[in-house]
């Protein structure tokens, strides 16, 4: 016997490639909530607590960049992206990540949209009451701290001194000039900020 293949209207060809393409993201979530506990186990047993925590800070800096551009942050993304092999343990992880976003920065990671998992950044610090709000902080010095701590950070903690030069060079604060806020940038990173730990 001889079979015939059923000719397929154009329109209907695009829609279900359109679905088919639709259908990867949902596929992508799928795979998350399919995990055993056992593979989570085993998970853990493969990657060393120094992996999970580098794993952790990449999460953590691929989310501020997605926040910082503006862009939403899908758990698909997060997935795809950075979280990869260790997808077993991603609940570990994010929770984690969560703890740093608190405990480190004063941000909130909320999820938007339950189905398809979009989360934002929240700022969780209040305002102190009697002082008016402000974008910018008091001191300038305090922005240029935070840069190089927030690099810092994300190097787990410790970095080489040529690391924190060529991050402030990308920002246009070079340590062999005079800035106009901060001055002598060497000095007050070598000096000031080393004497106040």
């Amino acid at each position: 016997m001889s079979q015939r293949k059923r000719a397929i209207p154009a329109s209907q060809s695009k829609t279900r490639r359109r679905s088919q393409v639709s259908l990867g993201e949902d596929d992508e979530d799928a795979n998350f909530s399919q995990i055993t506990s056992s593979q989570v186990q085993r998970a853990r047993e493969n990657f060393t607590p120094d992996q999970i925590d580098r794993k952790v800070a990449e999460v953590v800096q691929f989310i501020l960049i997605k926040d910082q551009k503006k862009i939403p942050i899908r758990r698909a993304d997060i997935g795809k992206h950075v979280i990869k092999e260790y997808k077993a343990i991603y609940t570990e992880i994010m929770n984690r990540v969560c703890r740093k976003f608190d405990q480190v920065f004063g941000l909130k990671l909320v999820g938007l949209n339950p189905k398809n998992h979009i989360y934002i950044l929240i700022n969780k610090l209040e305002p102190i009451h009697g002082e008016p709000v402000s974008i910018n902080p008091g001191n300038p010095k305090t922005g240029l701290l935070f840069v190089i701590l927030s690099v810092i950070f994300m190097k787990g903690g410790v970095i080489k001194e040529n690391l924190v030069w060529n991050t402030l060079k990308k920002l246009r604060v070079d340590p062999g000039e005079k800035h106009d806020e901060f001055g002598d940038v060497k000095k007050v990173v070598t000096d000031e900020f080393v004497r106040q730990k």
